[in-house]
């Protein structure tokens, strides 16, 4: 059954906050103080200190409140989603999914090109009704109340999320775990999913390819292998931590504000473009901070990492559902469109030479106006 949803924070949760802000024990500096040996001490100092005194929750809560919020139940889970119908008639059903370490803030500046067009320079022939779940373990739909929450698994409980909204016809986008989840929602509800538009790529190209093979790739995809080798070498190690020990994780990121703040920007450092400027000069510090929100004030840091890569570890290409399937790789993004044609009726790819891994959060003008072109001619 779905009911209506509003956040309201109690007040004694926010001066908790405040205290254990005040009160953190910063680790020494390792030499450098830099990037490259995670977050530096003196960046999230300054950081937290923002968060404690100038960052203003009840404005993002009131941002939020702003839209229709829900829950439901879904195969024995809590489901938190915004829904938001637009006023033109013929507008198109748009599922929304984010990923780790996203959230449902990643989408709210695109709700209104989305829902409006008109009002933001577009087409009254392009508006969509969004839903904006969040992943099961993540925000107001955690914690989980089991295990094997798969991409497939999440599919299946999107698409009856929409059948329950009532939706006979939809697309669905989404980037992270949300580029896997949408192309599964398209397998296991086909006669109704018209597209899929993904940025990032439906999947990752193989870890490890031969020379031969390599030698057939054009210049740009040489690259995106290369930099696949750089991330395995340099930035695996919070995948092998979340899949494998996301409870021992949970402690630190459920009881210190500041571990879980590190933890989501060392990402958010690496994974925005350019590679070398700082988040906040790329998404706001208020946008970065309510993001962190969802996790911290739902205590969903464990459950997130868990749900987010206790993923199976198959490579092996999925069926291919044949709904049209778009991608919009960022310049940050190393999806391949060879590798993504295994699995997927691959119709529209896009390479970026700018953007990163948010795209709803970096470029969201340029993905508006992809999702836009995309499902115009499937409506």
């Amino acid at each position: 059954m779905i009911k209506e949803f509003s956040i309201d924070i109690p007040q004694s949760t926010l001066d908790d906050l405040a205290a254990k802000l005040a009160s953190t024990r910063f680790p020494a500096a390792l030499p450098g103080d830099d990037w490259t040996t995670g977050v530096p001490v003196s960046w999230l100092s300054s950081l937290a200190e923002y968060w404690r005194t100038s960052y203003d929750w009840r404005a993002a809560e009131k941002e939020l409140n702003a839209y229709p919020q829900f829950t439901t139940e879904i195969d024995g889970q809590r489901i938190h989603f915004i829904h938001v119908r637009s006023a033109e008639p013929d507008a198109l059903p748009l599922l929304l999914t984010h990923g780790w370490p996203g959230s449902i803030v990643e989408f709210l500046d695109l709700i209104g090109p989305l829902t409006d067009p008109v009002a933001f320079g577009g087409q009254a022939a392009d508006a969509f009704d969004v839903v904006i779940p969040a992943l099961p373990g993540f925000g107001f739909s955690g914690p989980t109340s089991d295990d094997n929450w798969t991409s497939l698994r999440i599919g299946r409980a999107w698409a009856s999320l929409m059948s329950e909204l009532g939706y006979e016809r939809y697309g669905v986008q989404g980037g992270d775990l949300g580029g896997s989840v949408s192309p599964e929602v398209g397998r296991v509800d086909p006669s109704r999913v018209v597209g899929v538009h993904t940025n990032g790529g439906t999947n990752l190209p193989p870890l490890q390819i031969s020379d031969e093979e390599l030698q057939t790739l054009t210049p740009l995809e040489q690259d995106k292998m290369a930099r696949i080798a750089q991330f395995m070498n340099d930035e695996f190690g919070y995948i092998s931590i979340q899949s494998t020990r996301p409870q021992t994780l949970a402690y630190g990121l459920v009881d210190s504000p500041v571990a879980q703040l590190a933890w989501i920007m060392d990402k958010f450092k690496a994974w925005t473009w350019p590679a070398d400027s700082l988040p906040e000069a790329i998404i706001s510090k208020d946008r970065l901070l309510t993001n962190v929100m969802m996790y911290w004030l739902t205590g969903t840091g464990g459950t997130a990492a868990y749900v987010g890569y206790a993923q199976p570890r198959s490579w092996a290409p999925r069926p291919s559902s044949g709904v049209p399937t778009a991608v919009l790789a960022t310049a940050h993004d190393v999806a391949i469109r060879r590798y993504c044609e295994a699995s997927n009726n691959i119709t529209r790819w896009t390479d970026l030479d700018h953007g990163g891994h948010f795209a709803a959060l970096e470029v969201p003008d340029v993905l508006v106006a992809d999702v836009r072109e995309f499902f115009r001619d499937l409506r």
